[in-house]
């Protein structure tokens, strides 16, 4: 009897601690909001880098750094500022780390760039208008770090 009352004592713990934090996770999901800069070329390889400042629902707020790198059918050079919004976020740190993406884009003069990124469960819509010429599609990597 004692050996079966230890048995379930201890599956009920184990399960409760699987239970409890899906249920804690899902109520404290966070927004989160990023200005950015980012200035960048491309020439068949494209890079650019830039910062930021993020600002979440919680009052959590933290500067970045940006940088961006891939290649495809591209051309140009511009200078962007915009927005970025995060979903599935639960803590300011989340938004850290590499997101994939997958970029059109074309602008003279004027330029513009609208793009979705994701990175795990994370997401990042980024939108933003500046200046330059640039043309082209491409595939890469978007990196966000502390700064």
């Amino acid at each position: 009897m004692r050996k079966l009352l230890a048995v379930t004592t201890l599956s009920a713990a184990i399960a409760g601690a699987f239970c409890i934090v899906p249920a804690a996770r899902a109520a404290h999901e966070i927004t989160c909001r990023m200005t950015f800069s980012l200035a960048g070329w491309s020439a068949f390889y494209k890079t650019s880098s830039g910062s930021g400042s993020i600002h979440c629902s919680n009052g959590q707020t933290m500067r970045v750094h940006l940088s961006s790198k891939g290649g495809g059918l591209t051309f140009g050079k511009s200078e962007i500022s915009g927005i970025g919004k995060f979903s599935g976020i639960y803590d300011i740190r989340e938004v850290l780390g590499t997101y994939v993406n997958a970029e059109a884009h074309a602008g003279a003069v004027r330029s513009s760039r609208g793009t979705v990124m994701t990175k795990g469960n994370v997401s990042l819509a980024l939108s933003g208008s500046g200046r330059g010429w640039n043309l082209g599609v491409d595939f890469g990597k978007f990196t966000i770090s502390a700064d």
